[in-house]
């Protein structure tokens, strides 16, 4: 009988080490990196201060990874319509870690709600890390829209 306890106290021992080994490999978080406030306006206003120079009126919009807007500047001669398709366009780029541009062609993207697969959005990737998406919004069109806010961009 002290055998059989015996062995059954290893095996429980030994399944309990298991156990507590497996769960020590297996991460309870995750870790992520942030622009800061400063760091999106700095994106920002690189952008907008590039179209400007080119002649555009434009607004842009930097949101985090999730979407959220963190920093936002515009023309005050853009149309009003740039406000929020700057932002739908950072939002794009960011939940979908992709240029709008190259989402362009995906008709089934029209149905999804708040994604704007004109050119103008970007994913903000810096060093090898993800960080949320810009937008760009007002510049006159040459061939397709979002041509030209996708070069600002």
């Amino acid at each position: 009988m002290k055998q059989i306890l015996s062995l059954n106290s290893l095996i429980f021992f030994g399944l309990c080490f298991i156990y507590s080994s497996l769960q020590a490999q297996e991460s309870v978080s995750v870790s992520t990196k942030s622009l800061t406030g400063p760091m999106a306006m700095k994106l920002v206003m690189k952008t907008y201060n590039d179209c400007t120079k080119k002649g555009y009126n434009v607004a842009v919009a930097v949101v985090n990874r999730e979407g959220r807007l963190i920093a936002f500047v515009r023309n005050p001669l853009s149309g009003i319509h740039a406000i929020e398709v700057s932002q739908g366009k950072a939002y794009t780029a960011a939940t979908f870690k992709s240029s709008t541009a190259k989402l362009a062609g995906r008709d089934f993207m029209r149905d999804i709600p708040g994604a704007l697969i004109w050119g103008g959005g970007l994913p903000i990737n810096i060093g090898g890390n993800f960080y949320g998406g810009i937008g760009v919004a007002g510049a006159p069109a040459k061939e397709v829209p979002g041509d030209v806010d996708d070069e600002c961009a």
